[in-house]
């Protein structure tokens, strides 16, 4: 899944292309209640402006005070067309795919009345696409937790979230709930940064670890949409190009192979259901 430096990279490129382009129409290929509403909506309005909460993007649209929210989850991917120029953002599919559209993995098309189109694909159907109005929107935003890149999100923030928790500190990183916008790959990384075991319970982190973990959240996912985020083979950025922070990565993926601090083999483990890697000797 896109995490926060992918879905921001996807945000940024698409601000570049879309913004302020009217919409001729919104195709929905997936029939839902509510989606002639939709469609009228969104028919003859324009994009005014493009936020990120987290993993969500929010459409901003000129009229009417609404908005469209866009949520990847595990397999979604945007994929803007102009003539014979095609860049995708999110979840790869087999790179035919996006030289064929629409395909058996479109769910959703924008027509642009300059002729170029935004595709909305998603081979697994968990991701999504909402109109809604300015109070359901703050609604939906609030029951995500904090974004690690509000100025809000800081040392005290962190211990205050980590107060009367008894579980890993790894499920709390990735709960959407407490703090939006950390996954798997994100979460390895801080942990390691900040020299803390991903299985290491919560109730037992000292204040100073906790700061660690804070100041390294917000120092690894800045550099990440720096480098236009993580590449393996389910991610490319709106140009089509390949995140380029995978050079940096210290420990995820690199089971087996070398802590690149301490020279001993890195070990992995499941932490919160999901594959995980740490070194034993660099972190407590």
């Amino acid at each position: 899944m896109p995490e926060l430096p992918e879905v921001e990279t996807i945000r940024e490129d698409l601000k570049k292309r879309i913004l302020h382009k009217k919409i001729q129409t919104l195709e929905m290929l997936d029939k839902h209640a509510g989606d002639a509403e939709m469609v009228k909506a969104i028919s003859g309005n324009s994009i005014k402006d493009i936020e990120r909460y987290g993993k969500l993007l929010i459409f901003v649209l000129k009229k009417q005070d609404n908005f469209l929210l866009i949520h990847l989850k595990m397999t979604g991917r945007l994929i803007y067309q102009m003539k014979s120029c095609v860049v995708a953002g999110g979840h790869a599919q087999n790179e035919k795919d996006i030289q064929n559209l629409p395909n058996s993995h479109t769910r959703d098309i924008f027509h642009f009345t300059d002729g170029t189109k935004l595709f909305f694909n998603d081979i697994r159907r968990f991701g999504y696409i909402k109109l809604v109005n300015k109070e359901e929107k703050e609604k939906v935003v609030a029951k995500y937790g904090i974004d690690p890149l509000d100025t809000k999100f800081n040392q005290q923030k962190l211990i205050e979230l980590a107060e009367n928790k008894s579980g890993n500190i790894k499920t709390l990183l990735m709960n959407q709930k407490e703090i939006a916008g950390i996954g798997n790959i994100y979460a390895d990384e801080i942990c390691f940064c900040a020299g803390v075991r991903p299985d290491r319970r919560v109730n037992s982190l000292k204040k100073v670890e906790l700061q660690k973990i804070a100041d390294y959240a917000k120092k690894i996912l800045k550099l990440a949409i720096k480098h236009r985020g993580t590449s393996f083979s389910d991610y490319r950025d709106c140009e089509g190009r390949k995140g380029n922070y995978v050079k940096y990565l210290k420990v995820y993926g690199r089971t087996k192979e070398k802590c690149f601090v301490c020279g001993n083999q890195l070990k992995s483990l499941r932490v919160a259901g999901r594959g995980t890697v740490f070194c034993p000797k660099c972190q407590k």
